[in-house]
């Protein structure tokens, strides 16, 4: 079958012509592949974290020691994604700290998808957990570039209530 580049180009959900490098606040979500219910389960309202989302967790916490020039704020495992603030921050001094210049939110979302996928692997082969078909998170993420405190307070929000509304999250299998 030859390359038809219109059937395989994906539309990006980014931005466009934004620098995603730039100091700011940014809400993610990352989706586990084919939306099954790995890191856990709604009990009462409550996210009941199983072993993988507990190692989600983990790895979330590594991001501030990974980059100088990243903090997190709010976060969430729910049942088959996850939901975050990821704050990019100028380093001591004011300036991008040199070995980490330039770095986006795709690298550092990234970093966290591989460092997730590979523990969730190793975890397969050696604890038996559910193996995966293909790859644990889906290619993408979503991201919304919070732009001033009214927007970041609703953010944290909707990431506190979002276990209490998983009935209704579009995310959710059991939801048509």
């Amino acid at each position: 079958m030859p390359y038809d580049p219109e059937k395989l180009c994906r539309r990006s959900l980014r931005l466009k012509g934004y620098d995603y490098s730039s100091v700011g606040a940014y809400f993610i979500t990352v989706c586990v592949q084919n939306r099954h219910c790995l890191l856990g389960e709604i009990l009462a309202g409550k996210m009941d974290l199983s072993h993988a989302g507990r190692m989600a967790v983990k790895w979330w916490e590594q991001l501030e020691k990974k980059f100088e020039n990243v903090k997190t704020d709010e976060f969430v495992v729910m049942p088959n994604h996850v939901h975050g603030i990821i704050q990019i921050v100028a380093c001591r001094g004011g300036h991008t700290d040199p070995p980490n210049k330039g770095l986006s939110l795709h690298e550092i979302t990234q970093w966290f998808k591989t460092m997730t996928t590979n523990e969730y692997i190793r975890n397969v082969k050696t604890q038996g957990w559910p193996p995966v078909k293909s790859r644990l998170w889906q290619r993408n993420y979503y991201d919304h570039i919070i732009r001033n405190d009214d927007d970041l307070n609703r953010v944290r929000q909707y990431i506190r209530d979002n276990p209490m509304s998983w009935a209704d999250d579009a995310e959710n299998p059991a939801n048509p």
